[in-house]
């Protein structure tokens, strides 16, 4: 059997970026042949995602491209379990590589994203499965979201958590990432009133209703008031609707007004949204496994 030197591992480290021990091991394994203990670990790196494919991957970073010329963009989110993870440079990398890619291949169906090819000549897949091998944690691509425009596309990063891709018709560089960062603070849920649905709308009217009963008023009062509650959360959840965070004395609809813009539609794409994170608790982790002793 070849020699394992401590050179040799740490050649396979630098290469593969796992512990000194695995890499020991994968060049025991294959009698010190470099190649054939890389190739050895990339395999076992795919057992490593299947495994950590259960574990709960709620932390992440958003990937956004937007075209030289404003007429295409993407929006990706990946994830991983950790915030550490998350600040990983190559993690960062793989999201910003994926969101080229979608923007410039058209590509929005994830299962297809998979087998396309990056600028490295790696796909997409193998990529993923060389970060976790690399870093340790599951790593899952979650949502992505391709827009085109006839006008012009802004975006707004907030770090790395919140991503937000806004259609607008105006030449107006300012004014679109304004807006872009205006929806990442306001969190609207669409652009007009006139896109709330009318199930939601009649939803919370039943509630104001009872809510203003309460209050023992007429019938036509409490009519006036629930229309004003209406009005009030249309205010809150449209975008046009809400005081611009920039200058609150004015609604986002008179800005646009002011600058003949028109807002066609826009994404925004929150790290964890509707993920259900792990709640741990320490002690009774330290308790199992003293249990198991």
């Amino acid at each position: 059997m070849a020699e394992i030197t401590a050179s040799m591992v740490k050649e396979l480290r630098e290469m593969t970026g796992l512990g000194m021990m695995e890499c020991k091991k994968a060049l025991a394994e294959t009698d010190g042949d470099m190649k054939a203990a890389e190739d050895l670990l990339r395999i076992k790196s795919g057992a490593k995602a299947s495994k950590a494919a259960g574990r709960i991957a709620a932390e992440g970073v958003i990937g956004i491209y937007i075209s030289p010329d404003n007429r295409y963009g993407a929006l990706v989110e990946v994830n991983c379990e950790t915030d550490f993870v998350a600040k990983n440079d190559d993690f960062v990398n793989f999201s910003k590589n994926l969101a080229e890619l979608i923007a410039t291949k058209d590509l929005i169906d994830v299962a297809v994203l998979n087998d396309a090819l990056l600028p490295t000549g790696e796909t997409v897949e193998s990529t993923r499965k060389a970060l976790v091998m690399k870093l340790g944690e599951n790593i899952s691509i979650r949502r992505c979201s391709r827009h085109t425009t006839q006008g012009r596309l802004a975006s707004y990063l907030h770090g790395t958590k919140i991503g937000v891709i806004v259609d607008y018709t105006s030449d107006d560089d300012a004014l679109g990432k304004d807006i872009a960062m205006h929806i990442a603070a306001s969190k609207p849920i669409c652009v007009s009133k006139e896109q709330v649905s009318k199930d939601v709308l009649e939803h919370e009217r039943q509630i104001f209703t009872a809510q203003a009963a309460e209050s023992g008023k007429p019938a036509n009062i409490i009519e006036k008031m629930v229309d004003g509650r209406i009005a009030k959360y249309l205010a809150e959840i449209t975008l046009l609707g809400q005081p611009f965070v920039k200058d609150p004395e004015q609604t986002v609809e008179q800005l646009l007004t002011k600058k003949s813009t028109r807002i066609n539609g826009f994404t925004m794409f929150v790290v964890g949204e509707g993920i259900e994170k792990k709640s741990e608790n320490f002690a009774e982790e330290v308790k199992a496994q003293m249990g198991q002793l």
